[in-house]
């Protein structure tokens, strides 16, 4: 019997594999999507994408959506994320999806904070190389933009460029071909899991700096491109 699930669903690339191979490897029933929305703005933090877009990916998809706004505090987000899985637990869903790939930490905290509400983690994609994961997507047909750049990794050009391999090809050695490490984010819009390609439209590029890790560190930029 396939295990009723909810995907994690961030609107990029590696969510968009990683569901995908749920659906298709026959373990898992995927009812619904799942998305933590930021406080400010109403949008998926890093992604820049806000949720009529959001739903409207969701709806091109034929997958129910279900989202999760954040809150000024950790113990609001704490709070929020409990009711939600209490939701899920009630609806017989046991199995929580993510699109990560390599990152234990990242895992084991998922892993840690879902252990505590009944649910467990499960990571279609986990171990994959990362260029092993970008060969299947463009073998699929699936097609996504770059709406977000670490711009100590990445220059600002490959914001609104749509990830291809030969953009692929252009990327620094240093930078994880996915962006596993944050160099980029993207947002999905043609593929296998689509009925129809999503249309959307892109705004004007903008530079949101962050403190450096350390007092003396220099300001870390990211350019965004939001996307409606």
């Amino acid at each position: 019997m396939r295990q009723k699930a909810f995907f994690n669903w961030s609107s990029g690339k590696d969510s968009a594999l990683a569901l995908y191979q749920a659906m298709h490897d026959g373990h898992f029933d995927v009812v619904t999507l799942f998305t933590t929305l930021a406080a400010r703005g109403g949008a998926i933090p890093m992604h820049e994408v806000g949720l009529p877009l959001l739903e409207r990916q969701a709806a091109h998809m034929g997958l129910p959506l279900i989202t999760c706004p954040l809150g000024a505090t950790e113990a609001e987000n704490h709070a929020a994320m409990q009711d939600a899985m209490g939701v899920f637990l009630r609806q017989g869903i046991q199995t929580a999806l993510f699109g990560d790939i390599f990152l234990s930490d990242i895992r084991h905290m998922r892993e840690a904070k879902l252990a505590k509400t009944g649910i467990r983690a499960a990571f279609p994609l986990w171990g994959m190389d990362s260029r092993t994961v970008l060969t299947s997507f463009f073998a699929l047909g699936f097609r996504a933009i770059i709406t977000c750049v670490d711009g100590a990794v990445l220059d600002r050009r490959f914001v609104g460029q749509e990830l291809t391999p030969d953009l692929l090809r252009s990327l620094p050695a240093h930078a994880d071909p996915c962006g596993e490490r944050g160099e980029y984010h993207s947002f999905v819009f043609d593929g296998p899991l689509f009925r129809t390609p999503v249309p959307f439209h892109m705004g004007t590029l903008q530079c949101h700096t962050y403190p450096g890790a350390t007092p003396d560190a220099p300001p870390h930029p990211f350019w965004y491109l939001p996307l409606s």
